[in-house]
């Protein structure tokens, strides 16, 4: 496979034999001695040098072979200025491009450097969070296996309570079942004492009336026997003032 610079030489070699068989026809059959106004300056001069050299028709086979080779050369170093100079153009293109390639290889190289710097600062918070991860899940151990004690023993403290509540609940249920029986018996008694209150009422108040009565009698009586002394007395007091 060829280069493009192969491919171009290879044409323009090419076309310079294509010229060489032309233009040796043409001298051939007449001389030519114009110049075109496109040539550039060096043209000029190296087909003025080969007018000099002149009309190839009186030249003997020899003299002919010697022009046709300088002509071959001069367009043989035409094509190498003309290569040197793309080479050049070409070289210049590629320096141009390498310092490119170069300040950017060197600026990627300063943000791969940074890229760096900010991939180890992150590497080394994340080795702190993790460190702190790693703490907070031991202490999250620790705690769960302290928090697996307590609630067992918090565990056996409620049953423990649970049972004892039973039993202070068996014995206040008891308790009200006395104190309901107690009640009871003593509104039995109440209401027997009641009953036995008005019984008395009803004899204190019949005695209370007996007891009147008989006072009655005996005022009466009393008042009976004191009449006659008295009026006994009050005639006995009356003789001795007369």
């Amino acid at each position: 496979m060829f280069s493009p610079f192969q491919k171009k030489k290879s044409r323009l070699e090419q076309q310079s034999r294509e010229d060489l068989d032309l233009d040796m026809r043409r001298d051939l059959d007449e001389p030519q001695e114009e110049v075109s106004l496109n040539s550039t300056p060096s043209e000029m001069k190296e087909e003025a040098s080969s007018s000099v050299l002149i009309n190839k028709g009186l030249l003997d086979k020899s003299s002919l072979d010697l022009v046709f080779a300088v002509e071959q050369m001069i367009k043989d170093k035409q094509h190498v200025e003309m290569s040197h100079n793309d080479l050049q153009d070409r070289l210049n293109h590629s320096n141009g491009q390498n310092d490119r390639l170069n300040r950017d290889l060197k600026n990627l190289g300063k943000v791969i450097e940074e890229r760096e710097k900010s991939i180890l600062e992150l590497e080394r918070k994340l080795t702190d969070k993790n460190l702190k991860v790693d703490q907070i899940m031991e202490d999250f151990r620790e705690l769960q296996s302290t928090m697996s004690g307590q609630n067992e023993e918090l565990k056996g403290v409620i049953e423990l309570e649970r049972q004892n509540y039973a039993g202070l609940l068996q014995k206040h249920n008891e308790m009200i079942t006395d104190k309901n029986k107690r009640i009871s018996e003593l509104e039995e008694k109440s209401v027997r004492y009641e009953s036995e209150l008005t019984q008395m009422k009803q004899k204190f108040d019949a005695l209370r009336q007996e007891k009147t009565h008989l006072l009655n009698v005996v005022n009466d009586f009393t008042n009976r026997l004191t009449s006659p002394f008295a009026s006994n007395a009050g005639i006995t007091e009356e003789s001795p003032i007369d």
